[in-house]
C-alpha cells in the first residue's frame, strides 16, 4: 500500500512554507531544485516513506511557499529547513538535495554538523563566474507576463525537448508560473553562493553521496549555463564521498526513474 502523503505549512517570521510529509522510521529532507518545488518529489516521496519520515518543503519564493520579504542567502535557507526540523522535532536527518537544493544541503551539513546524518547531492552542478553572472540576470529579473500570453508556450517549450509533452512538463510550467513576476529568489541565493561553495563544503564531515545522471549536463551546457570541465569539484572537496552516476538520467530524474532513484537513495541510507 502507498504511503499517504500530506501537506502542511510552517509559519515563519518571513512568512508561510509549505511542506508535504509522510511515512515512519529515519527522517530524510529532500530539498528541490529552482525553480521546481517540492512537486519534484511527488514519484520520489511515497518510495522513500515505505522505510523512512520523509519530508520535502517547497523553498520560499517557489511553489506555494510565500516570497520572502528580502533575497535571502543560501544560509538564510538552510535555516529555514532547521526552523522545520525544529518544528518537527527532528533533531538529526539525512538530507538529498537536488541541484539548487544540493547546495542548501551542503551548507546545511557545513553548518549544522549535528543535525545532518547522512547527505545526498544529486545533479549539483557547478558555475563559474561567467555562468554566475548570467544566472543573477535571468533570476533578478525573473519571468515575465506577456499581454499576449506568449509566456505560457515559450514555458513549455522551454523544457520539451527534455521531457516531452506530457504531464511532468506541464507540472514544470505550472511551478515556473507560480514564481512569475518576481525573482526567482533560490535561483538567485545558489548564484551568490556557488562560487564560495567549494570551500563551505570542505567543512563537510557527514557520509556523501554525489548522485547524477548521465544526461543531466546538457541542458544548462546547451544554453551556455554550465560547463563540464567545472563538474569535478565536488570529489576533490568531500573526499569521503561515494559516487553514483544513473544511465540515462536526466535533471529531471527524480520525477522520470524514481523507482531506480529511490533504491540508491535508501541502500545509500542504510548502509
Amino acid at each position: 500500500m502507498s504511503q499517504q502523503i500530506k501537506r502542511a505549512f510552517l509559519d515563519t517570521e518571513d512568512g508561510q512554507i509549505l511542506y508535504r510529509i509522510g511515512g515512519k522510521g529515519e527522517p530524510i529532507l529532500l530539498l528541490h531544485m529552482t525553480p521546481r518545488s517540492s512537486d519534484e518529489f511527488h514519484e520520489l516521496m511515497p518510495i522513500l516513506a515505505e522505510k523512512k519520515l520523509v519530508i520535502a518543503m517547497d523553498l520560499m519564493g517557489l511553489g506555494d511557499s510565500d516570497k520572502p520579504p528580502r533575497v535571502y542567502s543560501v544560509a538564510d535557507y538552510a535555516k529555514t529547513a532547521i526552523a522545520l526540523l525544529d518544528e518537527l522535532n527532528i533533531e538529526k536527518t539525512s538530507i538529498f538535495g537536488s541541484l539548487t537544493g544540493g547546495y542548501i544541503a551542503g551548507e546545511l551539513a557545513a553548518v549544522y554538523p549535528n543535525r545532518v546524518d547522512k547527505l545526498i547531492l544529486c545533479n549539483l552542478l557547478a558555475f563559474d563566474a561567467q555562468e554566475q553572472d548570467k544566472i543573477l540576470k535571468r533570476y533578478s529579473q525573473g519571468f515575465q507576463i506577456q499581454d499576449d500570453g506568449s509566456h505560457l508556450m515559450a514555458q513549455w517549450l522551454s523544457r520539451v525537448n527534455y521531457i516531452g509533452n506530457g504531464e511532468l512538463n506541464h507540472r514544470c510550467v505550472l511551478d515556473d508560473l507560480k514564481c512569475f513576476g518576481s525573482p526567482v529568489y533560490p535561483g538567485i541565493a545558489v548564484a551568490n553562493y556557488c562560487l564560495s561553495a567549494p570551500e563551505r563544503f570542505r567543512l563537510i564531515q557527514c557520509p556523501t553521496l554525489i548522485l547524477s545522471g548521465e544526461k543531466a549536463l546538457e541542458p544548462l551546457e546547451k544554453v551556455g549555463l554550465a560547463k563540464a570541465e567545472n563538474q569535478s569539484w565536488l570529489k576533490e572537496v568531500i573526499p569521503h564521498n561515494q559516487r553514483v552516476e544513473l544511465e540515462g538520467g536526466s535533471l529531471w530524474m527524480v520525477n522520470q526513474i524514481p523507482t531506480e532513484v529511490g533504491k540508491v537513495v535508501v541502500d545509500f541510507l542504510e548502509k
